[in-house]
């Protein structure tokens, strides 16, 4: 049944953001699919089974900062309640020292600068609503510095530094804040990063969604600053 309740997913064209973007239409939420190539986004109802209407597909580039304003201005009053923002959209690369300025800066825009603005849009809607709960989806690599991933690192260790604060400075509102950690997730994102996993060691996309299906059915008392997900195969 769709409620008119509203969730948010960036980089809903394909791997996490798509897999998130299609089960939260499942559980019932009005999704506004949000990525750079909208081509995709349009068969999200259709593959999720439920109406078309349900799932308003928007263009955002995360690198652009008024595209992040025009997006959020994209989606109707009546549309319903925000109460779901994922930002998952990122971007990957590996280098550390031996990255050019250019990259450095692409990695902290998409993955902390576009994130942050999107925040500074949606969190004041839902703390108007004094209800709805931020899942930012950060990496493992932004727990730990890996050798030759430091500029990405650094882009994702920043979104946790974020949301950490925002998790103490919002739970006083009745907006939760939790950032989830993945390791290599079974996606195409993976595997031009060089996982040097099988897919049938990898995270799965689905094993994302579960994750926040189990958040959103904790009480409003329960708070999860942080979830870790680690391959089984990959921890050392």
């Amino acid at each position: 049944m769709i409620s008119n309740d509203v969730a948010i997913v960036t980089g809903a064209s394909q791997g996490v953001g798509r897999a998130l973007a299609i089960g939260l239409a499942r559980e019932g939420f009005k999704v506004a699919a949000m990525a750079r190539s909208t081509d995709r986004l349009s068969s999200i109802a259709a593959e999720a089974g439920v109406p078309a209407a349900s799932v308003l597909p928007i263009k955002l580039d995360l690198s652009n900062p008024q595209s992040i304003v025009d997006a959020v201005r994209c989606i109707p009053k009546e549309f319903g309640r925000l109460q779901v923002v994922v930002n998952n959209a990122g971007e990957g690369g590996a280098g550390t020292l031996d990255v050019q300025l250019d990259k450095l800066t692409s990695l902290l825009n998409v993955n902390l600068v576009g994130p942050f603005k999107l925040l500074q849009e949606v969190v004041p809607i839902l703390v108007a609503e004094q209800s709805g709960i931020v899942i930012n989806i950060a990496s493992r690599a932004g727990k730990i510095g890996f050798a030759g991933w430091g500029a990405y690192g650094a882009s994702k260790f920043g979104l946790v530094g974020l949301s950490e604060s925002l998790y103490r400075e919002l739970a006083a509102f009745g907006v939760k804040v939790t950032t989830i950690c993945p390791g290599w997730i079974d996606t195409e994102m993976a595997k031009r990063g060089g996982s040097p996993l099988a897919s049938s060691d990898m995270i799965q996309p689905e094993d994302l969604m579960k994750t926040v299906r189990w958040l959103m059915s904790l009480s409003p008392a329960a708070c999860v600053r942080e979830v870790v997900i680690e391959c089984r195969d990959d921890i050392e």
